[in-house]
């Protein structure tokens, strides 16, 4: 999973110097203008998108770091049910369906995860869409920053997986063994982070939970397969959620792509000769 974060990075790199060249989101005209032009505005908000994420936390003040503390904390507390569930997942493998065990593996893989947002983001490129242009925006700007922080954590930690046998407890910082690479689940990180993207872009409660539940298919499927511990998941989750909504909230204050444009209408009293008028701008 490694190498394909590392990929993306270099392709991020490569693009720097038309990146750097922006220094804010701009605005253009998402009707008329050329699929390259689209481009080249997507590539620049999800670049400002991943900076966002990554230099969001120099602004945090205490409540902040309270919440992360709070996520820590509440991360070893459950973690006092990783063995448990662990048996119980072990205890279903002969009775959980083995095509959905298939699709939490694939759906998850970033191979296949990251062909899919290609497949939706070309669609809403060459249709000049762009509902559908802003959520694979949102997904991949949120998949390159939780993608690249499990990377970093997996490594550092290096937590043994379930089917180790050697207990949730066990650490091994920095060890290249697949083996010690539990936390935090890649698979829930990308499966979460595209579910919770396209589920905003609906109010209907009954699609979101539609949604929700396909992407919810990974992290258990990685419980079954003995590949993860309940914190593993229950971290990933959390993080991605709070990626996703966090670059969210970036594009919509800058009216990325044109949909979030502020629909207030400010009044103002204007004097002109013998006149007073009332002007209201929207």
């Amino acid at each position: 999973m490694k190498k394909y974060f590392i990929f993306i990075a270099v392709c991020f790199i490569s693009l720097s110097n038309y990146v750097n060249a922006q220094n804010k989101l701009y605005e253009i005209d998402q009707d008329s203008s050329s699929v390259w032009s689209l481009f080249k505005y997507d590539v620049n908000t999800t670049w400002h998108g991943v900076k966002h994420a990554f230099t969001k936390p120099v602004t945090w003040k205490g409540k902040d770091f309270a919440k992360l503390g709070s996520l820590v904390a509440g991360t070893a507390v459950l973690s006092l049910a990783d063995e448990n569930v662990n048996e119980f997942a072990q205890r279903q493998v002969s009775d959980f369906p083995g095509v959905v065990r298939d699709f939490g593996w694939y759906f998850g893989s970033p191979q296949n995860y990251f062909m899919a947002n290609a497949g939706l983001y070309g669609f809403g490129l060459l249709t000049k869409n762009e509902k559908v242009r802003y959520t694979s925006v949102l997904i991949i700007s949120s998949s390159v920053t939780t993608g690249f922080l499990q990377s970093l954590a997996k490594n550092a930690f290096g937590r043994a997986r379930p089917g180790t046998d050697l207990g949730p407890y066990n650490f091994k910082p920095f060890s290249s063994e697949g083996g010690q690479h539990s936390f935090p689940s890649g698979h829930t990180v990308l499966s979460i982070t595209m579910a919770h993207a396209i589920a905003k872009q609906f109010k209907n409660p009954w699609v979101k939970s539609g949604i929700y539940t396909i992407g919810a298919i990974p992290p258990i499927s990685r419980l079954i397969d003995n590949a993860h511990w309940l914190t593993d998941i229950a971290f990933s989750t959390v993080v991605s959620i709070i990626v996703v909504d966090s670059i969210d909230a970036f594009l919509k204050k800058n009216n990325a792509h044109g949909l979030h444009r502020d629909s207030s209408i400010s009044w103002n009293f204007t004097f002109s000769g013998n006149k007073i008028g009332l002007i209201g701008s929207f």
